[in-house]
Order: structure tokens, then sequence, then C-alpha cells
């Protein structure tokens, strides 16, 4: 009965798959083939394609949220119920890697289209299309890596599970996973490319710029553990582009205080829409309520206060201004880590400098910031992982920190979550942080699922 469901669901996917390209089909089927560098400019202009629908439900799982009984059961969509309690059943839902994969896709497709005029490679067109191919072919490949793998470590990164790496847009490329450190490396090898021929500034909102591949490069080596390289792809990007925003400037009573595409944002992504992170679904974590000093604007732009279930708080702090969760990249996230990898190596200076300018656009003005300055580089590590967690909640950056924080002793955390009368668990380095693959996708394509 199971494989029934599955090859029925399946064949539902492909029939609206097939559907909808019919529907998106020209007059004239030659208008679909892009083949000059013009088209496969437009390609990467498909905000709707290339800037949305990545995966959530790393989201759903983190802790910085809670649901009550009540909500958690009337949710509609049982993988999302399961996310939530990091049950390990079997997932349906395609979209999460549908998704990535479609914009691997049309990356893919402007890469073929631009090799064809390789010798205009030092054009600005060619340039601004290979480099800003690569970006969106490595964004959405990190996507996946950070839900469906483990955490990333040296001694274990060649033997572990990665991803399909696609590197053509052919429809009938055979899916095979490649280990963890492949995956990482063409990972890393795209945003290099990307920030060797992305242009300094972009016109067009939702492309990436060469401050956006440093961005992106320094996230992935913060991941992999790489402090040197995340240092200097943090400090190259804040010398490209070091903007902050000052929350003194926004209302905290606007229902969404965080304008779109505001002086932070250095790639716009959004993550897939999932009724447990809705801003009347999702109640704040208390603890980290309690986190914010009173004279900290965030807490009034990132919440606001909720009398069904008293006390509590929904979040309204998106970047992308709407009840959509932005997973994208921002000079605060740089700073963060700037800031962290500086106390880890024991610059203390550097790190206090970083943090401090950071939270002292955060700071109410009317009252005098008070800067941090922790001398002890462990007990500043601390504080500015803290830090970090409270700039960059619901910003899809939680769950890859409870992995890689995991590795450490010092920082690893033991999940709980109750429901009525029920307690869930998520253990440190558990193999749930690396979410099952759907099981349409293993059943289509023949990958082999996750260990358990």
């Amino acid at each position: 009965m199971k494989n029934i469901f599955n090859i029925g669901l399946a064949i539902c996917v492909l029939v609206v798959s097939s559907c909808n390209e019919f529907l998106e089909k020209k007059p004239d089927i030659k208008m679909t083939i892009p083949k000059t560098l013009q088209d496969a400019d437009l390609l990467l202009n498909d905000y709707a394609a290339l800037n949305s629908g990545y995966p959530i439900w790393g989201e759903i799982g983190s802790d910085d949220y809670y649901l009550t009984k009540a909500r958690w059961e009337g949710l509609s969509n049982v993988d999302q119920r399961n996310a939530y309690i990091w049950a390990d059943l079997p997932y349906t839902d395609v979209t999460q890697w549908q998704r990535p994969y479609k914009t691997v896709y049309i990356a893919n497709q402007a890469i073929e289209v631009s090799a064809k005029f390789n010798n205009n490679k030092q054009s600005l067109l060619y340039k601004r299309v290979i480099g800003g191919a690569h970006f969106f072919r490595a964004f959405a490949l990190h996507s996946l890596v950070e839900l469906h793998c483990s955490a990333y470590s040296n001694a274990t990164a060649k033997m572990e599970f990665g991803i399909p790496i696609h590197r053509t847009a052919g429809v009938d490329e055979v899916s095979v996973r490649s280990s963890l450190e492949d995956s990482y490396m063409q990972i890393i090898n795209d945003y290099k490319i990307a920030s060797n021929n992305l242009p300094i500034l972009e016109a067009v909102k939702g492309r990436p710029f060469k401050a956006s591949a440093y961005a992106g490069l320094a996230r992935v080596y913060l991941e992999m553990g790489n402090y040197n390289q995340a240092y200097l792809y943090a400090d190259s990007c804040l010398q490209e582009n070091s903007n902050l925003l000052d929350f003194n400037s926004l209302k905290s009573t606007d229902s969404y205080p965080v304008s779109r595409f505001n002086i932070e944002v250095l790639f716009s992504a959004l993550a897939e829409s999932a009724a447990p992170l809705y801003p009347t679904t999702a109640l704040m974590d208390t603890i980290l309520i309690k986190s914010y000093n009173q004279h900290d604007l965030r807490k009034s732009i990132f919440f606001r206060v909720n009398d069904n279930a008293l006390d509590s708080y929904y979040y309204k702090g998106s970047y992308d201004q709407n009840t959509t969760l932005f997973c994208g990249l921002t000079t605060s996230e740089v700073y963060l880590i700037k800031a962290e990898i500086a106390s880890r190596s024991g610059d203390v200076t550097v790190a206090l400098e970083t943090i401090n300018k950071l939270l002292k656009t955060r700071w109410n003005n009317k009252v005098p910031y008070v800067n941090i300055v922790e001398n002890d580089p462990e007990r500043l590590l601390k504080i500015i992982l803290q830090e970090r967690r409270k700039e960059l909640v619901f910003r899809g950056r939680r769950w890859s920190d409870l992995k890689r924080l995991n590795l450490d002793p010092r920082f690893k955390k033991t999940l709980n979550r109750s429901v009525g009368d029920k307690l869930y668990t998520l253990e440190p380095n558990s193999n749930k942080y690396a979410f099952r693959l759907s099981e349409t996708v293993v059943e289509l394509s023949g990958i082999p699922q996750n260990k358990r």
C-alpha cells in the first residue's frame, strides 16, 4: 500500500509538472530555447524561481519557537507536523528537493549557453552571467546540504553522504549522491567562480554581486570549521559592503518593520511557506525573548506581543517585509561571522570592534550604548554566539548553527519539545539532523536514503 501511495504521488507530481510546462510554452517553440548571452542573462532574472522556495524544514526543527498542542494538531501537512517533533518517518513532500534543483537546472542552462561565447570572456555581460549562474547553483546546493546532510567534519566528510551534483541542464542526467566533501567543494568552487566574475554593483534587485559571493563563501567555510578562510571572505565582503540598518529609523508599530531589499541585503532569498512558522502560529521561545535587553530595538522590531497564549510573542522581522521567512545573505550575518572567528582566534580587539559596531545599530539611541568589553576570548565567544542567535532568528541559520556547534562539547545542546503530555527529544549529533530525503525522490531516482 505504501508503494502504491508513493507511486501515485510521484505520478501526480509529474502530471502537474507536465501541465505547467505545457501552459508555459510559447506559440513559437524556438522562443523557448535560450541561445544568446542576453537570453542567458534573462534566465537569471527569474526572481520567483531563483530567489524563493528554499527548504524550510530545518527552521521547522529549530528551537527558536514552539507550538501549543492545539496548534500542532491543527497542522494539516503531516510532513510538517513530523518535522516539528523530529519524527524519523518517511516524508513525501518533494518541494524541499525540487525547488532548489530547479534553480540548479536554470543555472546550468545559463552556464551552457555562456560556454558558446568563450571568446567574450572579458565582456561585462559574459562575466555577469557566468558569475550569477555559478552563484545561484552554489546557493541552491548549499541549501540542500544544510538540510539533508550531517554536520561537516574533516574526519568524516569523505565517507558521509552529500547530495547529487548536477552540472548540466540535461533532464536525463542520472542522480548519484556525492560525498559530503565533494558537495562542499562544488559549492566552494561555484562561489569562487562567482566572486571572480560578478560585478561590484548590481542594479537588478535579487541578482548577486561580488560581496554576495564573498558572504556565501564566509557562510560555507564557517560551517566547515575552516575559520581562516571564513574570516578572510567575511572581511573581504565587508570591505566591499559594510552597510548596516540603524534600527532607530524603523517603526516598531509597523506590521513588518524591516524593508525589502534594504541596505543590509547582499542576496535576497526566501524560504518555502510553512504553516508551523506562520506569524499567527509560531510562538517565540520564551528564553530567547527574555535574552533581549530592554533597550535592544530588535525585540520590538522582530516580535509582537501576543495574548493568545498569554505573554507570548509572534515574529514579524522578516527581511522580505511579509510573512515569508528570509534566508538570504546580509551584512549583519557577515559581521557576526567575522566577530565569532576573531574571538575564536584570540583577536579580542577585532571581535569587540566588530560585534559592538553591529549592536550599536540595534540599540535605542535615546539611551547611551554601553560597549561589550569582555576580554576573555572564551566568554566573549559565548556572548557573540548568543548575539548571533538573537540577530539571525528565523533567518534560516539556526538549524545549521545547531549542527556545527554540536560538534563542540562547549556548545552542544539537547532539544526538547512538549506536545501535550508527550516529550520529544533531539540529541546532539543525532542522525536526524540530516533530514530524510523524500521517499518519492528516493524511489524515482534510486539514490540511497540517509543513514538511520
